[in-house]
């Protein structure tokens, strides 16, 4: 009779080349995960003030912008747009439509969240415009502007972050929560041109300085982290998968609306610095929304080798007996 080698265990084999590493270590994450993000769009947001606001190198070349432009806003393209001009339709949210504006996007909003049944993302999508919106207009109030140069009484005043840029920002970031993942992309798209020309509109009609449109666009992107990190897991934001195409795209577009809507007839630096800022605050938003931070992938424990009772120590093959064993 033959008697099997009882010192040998079996060894447990992967199912493919470099799966024994991977089920011993776990899924590395490649991404940023949401509390480091917030922390990082949070570093951002104070670098954005403490440089622009609170220094008075800062200070001098965001006046300087107003000088370039006279202060004369019907020399700004999207006049016409704006609301101001007599009998003209604002392009929301400018001017009174911005109350109107965050209703809608809300109403959408909570609609979806019906529909989809998805709770979970439809509570966080209100809490990034609850909070974003809210955190600007306390900021306005909590944050000063020192009177750090000789600027003129109409520059004095606080106008960080700025309010009409944070919400295309927050309610683009609170309807990617609650969409299908199939129609995310596009609707990124649609807000990444929305928030391009408000940035940008809102510098060439002298509302907004472009550390105001930057840091309310950083505090969009602090709440929709923090947000990501909060939620479970299952409801969590992840990758959205785009066409390949739709990318460059969305930013090339984002770019011309940004120009388009920042141009001056008094001044071709300031049109270019107004669409530079906007299109850091697209990009920004792209970024976070469509490659945005993920919960950490719990390491996963190695499998552990199953004992047949062939494999037990001192095991002897029960091997058919023929006529001849003995013999």
């Amino acid at each position: 009779m033959t008697q099997h080698d009882s010192s040998t265990l079996p060894t447990h084999r992967p199912d493919g080349p470099g799966q024994a590493s991977e089920a011993l270590a776990g899924p590395s994450p490649s991404r940023t995960t949401p509390w480091t993000a917030a922390l990082l769009y949070f570093l951002g947001f104070l670098a954005v003030y403490l440089l622009a606001v609170c220094t008075p190198i800062g200070q001098r070349a965001e006046n300087a912008l107003f000088d370039l432009g006279a202060g004369d806003r019907r020399k700004a393209w999207i006049y016409p747009w704006s609301g101001a001009a007599y009998g003209s339709t604002p392009l929301p949210p400018l001017e009174s439509s911005h109350t109107s504006t965050l209703i809608a996007g809300l109403g959408v909003i909570a609609v979806v969240t019906l529909v989809r049944r998805c709770w979970w993302q439809g509570c966080a999508a209100v809490g990034v415009v609850v909070v974003t919106i809210g955190g600007t207009e306390a900021l306005k109030t909590v944050l000063p502007r020192p009177h750090l140069v000789n600027a003129r009484e109409s520059l004095i005043e606080g106008s960080f972050p700025s309010g009409h840029a944070a919400i295309p920002a927050a309610l683009t970031l609170g309807v990617i929560l609650v969409a299908s993942p199939r129609i995310r992309p596009y609707v990124t798209t649609v807000g990444v041109l929305w928030l391009a020309c408000i940035a940008a509109a809102v510098q060439a009609l002298g509302h907004h300085r472009p550390s105001d449109v930057l840091g309310s666009t950083l505090l969009a992107c602090v709440c929709y982290s923090l947000v990501a990190w909060l939620l479970p897991t299952a409801a969590a934001p992840d990758i959205t998968r785009s066409p390949r195409a739709l990318p460059p795209v969305a930013l090339a577009l984002s770019a011309a609306v940004a120009l388009a809507a920042g141009v001056r007839s008094d001044s071709l630096v300031l049109s270019l610095v107004d669409a530079a800022a906007a299109f850091v605050c697209a990009a920004l938003l792209w970024y976070i929304a469509m490659e945005g931070p993920a919960h950490t992938a719990r390491p996963t424990r190695p499998t552990r080798p199953t004992l047949t009772p062939k494999s037990w120590p001192g095991h002897r093959s029960q091997e058919p007996r023929s006529d001849h064993d003995g013999e």
